[in-house]
């Protein structure tokens, strides 16, 4: 896109143009005739499933008013008690974000939301539902604008991990949950709490502070006698609340390492099942570097 195209467009989508320009990203946007403030209205004039429009939903933290935007599929709801696990700790919480709010953090308006090129740094996570689909469109600054991607794209333009924040389907369907666990579901626990660890260490301990593992997963695992939701032994948990930095520091670093050997496991399950999701890599180096 060249100087004279760029200066016709509206300027929130110059500005995601130029981010993208920069990042070498070579799907520019592009103007619809009409505008799609929904999912379902960028769908429909893509010509694709409403499931490939990656959504941009703000979410207001009240610890420190910051801005949490998840990027999801269209088809897909956000459970903001998962987005909460993830991003709030303390039992502090999240609260939905005013058309003022969203606009002085991102710089753009509801409806044309962008995932890149913010006003302002903004605490980002990327639904796992987006993997389904090779091809994904998102938002480029303006109601009217939007730019092709993959999901892969998504995350190397935005930097921001990728984690189950959507609404499970049988809830959305309104059924009662199921009394009994798959398999396949107390695996895709494990790796969310791998997340959850991960993205706490990253946004957290990058300010000095040292937070409670604790994402509200209280349950014992009979066979590794760790809890399922924090990987900390009953010992770990009992003592966290008296212990000084030292040996809090110390408790994370137990956790890293079984966090380690848990996405391991879940990595060498991946490459023995074929599958078009992306596969999970260790995380806790970058929880050890923190408590060296």
């Amino acid at each position: 896109m060249c100087d004279s195209e760029l200066m016709a467009l509206p300027d929130g989508v110059q500005k995601v143009a130029t981010f993208l320009q920069a990042k070498e990203h070579l799907q520019a946007p592009v103007m619809l005739s009409d505008a799609a403030r929904t999912a379902q209205q960028a769908a429909d004039a893509l010509g694709v499933k409403v499931g490939q429009i990656a959504k941009s939903i703000v979410f207001r933290r009240r610890l420190d008013d910051a801005a949490v935007l998840v990027v999801t599929s269209g088809d897909q709801r956000v459970d903001e008690q998962k987005l909460q696990a993830l991003v709030c700790v303390d039992g502090t919480r999240l609260s939905r974000a005013d058309a003022v709010f969203v606009k002085a953090k991102t710089g753009f308006s509801i409806g044309g939301v962008a995932p890149v090129a913010h006003s302002m740094p903004v605490v980002q996570l990327i639904d796992q539902s987006l993997f389904r689909f090779d091809q994904i469109w998102a938002a480029a600054g303006h109601p009217n604008a939007v730019f092709q991607l993959t999901p892969t794209d998504l995350q190397r333009l935005t930097g921001a991990p990728v984690a189950d924040v959507a609404v499970k389907p049988d809830t959305q369907l309104g059924l009662q949950p199921q009394t009994e666990v798959p398999q396949s579901l107390q695996q895709f626990t494990r790796q969310d709490a791998i997340n959850i660890i991960a993205f706490r260490a990253r946004d957290y301990w990058s300010n000095g502070q040292i937070t409670s593992p604790c994402i509200s997963v209280c349950r014992m695992n009979a066979t590794t006698h760790l809890c399922e939701g924090c990987f900390r032994t009953g010992d770990e948990i009992a003592v966290w609340s008296s212990a000084n930095n030292a040996a809090k520091q110390a408790i994370w670093f137990q956790i890293a390492q079984r966090v380690d050997q848990q996405a391991a496991q879940q990595t060498n399950q991946q490459l023995d099942q074929p599958t078009n999701q992306q596969i999970v890599q260790p995380v806790s180096s970058r929880i050890v570097g923190n408590c060296i």
